[in-house]
């Protein structure tokens, strides 16, 4: 079975282990035991917390156990509730409804890695260590957290792996050297994943690297200027239907209201969940998912975000 056969598919909180300060390990099950689907390092999955309370978290598990799905979920006090809930409501015994897993944050097949991770944004790179040292790769994990109490699964990764994971304890070694090691050559691919000024900070220093070495996953959308935004008009290609979008519409908001089913999640361009293919037309990109590459070639877009370049954009809906 599929979780995405259905909208959503109720599993049940087996156990909940507390990793590092504020962030606890979910592990879910299927109520009649039987197997959850496959997925690969870098998958997430949706849970529906509450009405209109979506969140996306990574698993962090083994993908060869098809009968649990592990997440891990810091508790931000100042956030906007879905880790809250977690904290308070998802205790063992209780049932969450999950959708998923999906992958936006493939670990793509190469001799060498560099992996780095800042605080939370280990859920995802951990599985994807654990593949590259199966597959026989040259890796590196470099980990950076506030503090060693912060840092979810650090002492398992030292031990387990030894000299090639490296704790930087941002009380103890301050921040993570990112020019020393994104220094050119580059002789492999680099993951990372954590806070946004860290993505930015790695981004600024990977710009002149060739294309597809660096892969990036966020927790929040990418800020985008505001400018002049004007209607559109979008051709559903599957129904004939053709809609006006306005200016402070969305898209997806446009489709939904003329009765058009479509699965969303975030609705801020970062989980890919409503990434529709482009038949027509010109997008205009405003997620924080797809490459320079994809966006260059046109042919899929966000459409709780992005928009479009021209006037009339068809969509396989």
């Amino acid at each position: 079975m599929s979780l995405d056969e259905s909208p959503c598919a109720e599993l049940v909180v087996a156990g909940r282990d507390q990793v590092a300060t504020n962030v606890v390990v979910l592990t879910l099950l299927r109520p009649d035991g039987g197997d959850l689907p496959g997925w690969t390092p870098g998958a997430h999955v949706d849970l529906e917390l509450g009405a209109d309370l979506v969140r996306q978290y990574s698993l962090c598990g083994d993908p060869a156990d098809r009968t649990a799905l592990h997440v891990a979920v810091q508790l931000e006090p100042d956030g906007r509730g879905g880790s809250r809930q977690v904290h308070e409501r998802l205790k063992p015994g209780a049932t969450v409804r999950v959708r998923g897993p999906r992958n936006n944050f493939e670990l793509v097949p190469a001799q060498r890695y560099l992996f780095i991770a800042g605080g939370i944004g280990i859920t995802p790179i951990r599985p994807m260590v654990a593949a590259a040292d199966a597959a026989g790769a040259d890796w590196r994990l470099v980990y950076g957290g506030r503090s060693r109490a912060t840092m979810a699964f650090a002492a398992g990764l030292r031990e387990k792996y030894g000299d090639r994971v490296s704790l930087y304890p941002q009380d103890e070694t301050g921040l993570l050297d990112l020019d020393g090691l994104l220094a050119p050559p580059c002789d492999g691919l680099v993951y990372c994943c954590g806070p946004e000024p860290l993505i930015d900070a790695v981004q600024q220093r990977c710009r002149a690297w060739p294309p597809g070495t660096l892969h990036v996953e966020r927790f929040t959308p990418v800020a985008i200027a505001d400018g002049d935004e004007t209607a559109v008009e979008v051709e559903l290609a599957r129904t004939g239907r053709t809609l006006t979008v306005p200016p402070g519409t969305s898209i997806l908001a446009a489709v939904e209201a003329a009765g058009v089913q479509v699965l969303s999640s975030c609705r801020e361009g970062t989980c890919g969940t409503c990434e529709t293919p482009v038949l027509a037309g010109v997008p205009e990109h405003r997620d924080s998912l797809l490459t320079e590459e994809e966006r260059a070639v046109g042919d899929t877009m966000m459409i709780c975000v992005s928009r479009s370049r021209t006037p009339r954009l068809t969509l396989e809906l």
